[in-house]
């Protein structure tokens, strides 16, 4: 069961109204230190992000609801020949869990290709609301990872970071029969790069602490969560650490979800810059190609590895 203890993520506010998203200022170098900080000690914060109107949320998630409740067998159109995306569902070790994955989210035709598949006569309320909420993550997803260079002392180094390609997965969590206490998603880590997590407000997120517990998440209305993935633990040469996450259901109401997950161009290669390489920081991960980690993931070997762990099995030195 979760822990009842009052341990807490850090909350980082990101104000439009202030100076400190000025690139530069000090308040801007203290933001980068605080963003550092965190993804270094608990490999994930809650940021909120005043730039997203609370409408927008509702709307968009008004929107997914209804893309939930279409006939399976319209969902089942949403194919894709890469890991991990296109529609899922039906998994009896969570059935509890249901999603959709869509490449190259931040692209308006992507976006609309989907929407018209999903909805050929009328997507009317899921295109526009979505496509507002994508606008401002893309921007919100840049300005983090320009400060995770700073925070480093890299910011004039923008090709160290890897480039990415975003995959939009929009999540349901079903409410457990008779509100039992249920596994909706299995404890893991995040194989990308990055992942800009919000939801519905229906509680079920937890994270796992250093010392073994479970806490479970309760963000704000305007609040985003983002979780370092492996990859960013390997580019950071193992500073920062990889979270692990996962949903446990309760009660009698559907959790739903939306998050942007990074992921390499096929071809990246991953190393750490060899500024963050030092004695007192000893190279932790050979480079490696990111295809043929995703290969690893989903091998047999990888599959028996616990989550937390394939990294340091597949490319640790």
């Amino acid at each position: 069961m979760v822990s009842d203890n009052e341990f807490q993520i850090p909350v980082i506010k990101f104000s439009t109204d202030s100076k400190d998203l000025d690139r530069g200022t000090e308040g801007w170098h203290n933001l980068c230190k605080r963003v550092r900080e965190a993804c270094e000690n608990y490999g994930c914060f809650e940021l909120v992000y005043d730039k997203m109107p609370i409408q927008s949320r509702a709307e968009t998630f008004s929107g997914i609801r209804q893309l939930f409740d279409l006939p399976l067998d319209i969902k089942k159109k949403n194919v894709s020949p890469k890991p991990n995306s296109g529609y899922l569902g039906q998994i009896a070790a969570v059935p509890l869990y249901e999603s959709f994955g869509i490449d190259d989210a931040f692209n308006y035709d992507s976006l609309k290709s989907f929407s018209e598949l999903m909805w050929p006569n009328d997507h009317d309320l899921f295109l526009p609301a979505v496509t507002v909420m994508l606008k401002s993550l893309d921007g919100l997803n840049h300005l983090i990872g320009t400060m995770i260079l700073d925070g480093f002392g890299l910011g004039e180094k923008m090709e160290s970071i890897m480039k990415c390609e975003p995959l939009l997965r929009l999540m349901k969590y079903q409410a457990p029969p008779s509100g039992e206490y249920m596994n909706g998603l299995v404890p893991h880590t995040d194989m990308g790069s990055y992942t800009l997590l919000c939801d519905d407000q229906v509680p079920g997120l937890e994270i796992e602490t250093k010392d073994g517990q479970w806490i479970r998440l309760s963000p704000s209305p305007n609040s985003f969560i983002f979780f370092v993935g492996d990859l960013l633990m390997a580019w950071s040469n193992g500073r920062m650490r990889s979270a692990r996450h996962r949903v446990m259901m309760s009660g009698d109401k559907d959790r739903y979800s939306l998050a942007i997950f990074g992921a390499p161009v096929d071809g990246s290669i991953i190393k750490a810059p060899k500024e963050l390489i030092d004695e007192e920081h000893p190279q932790v991960f050979k480079e490696f190609d990111y295809l043929d980690f995703v290969k690893f993931r989903n091998s047999e070997e990888g599959r028996a590895t616990d989550s937390e762990m394939q990294m340091f099995v597949f490319a640790g030195i």
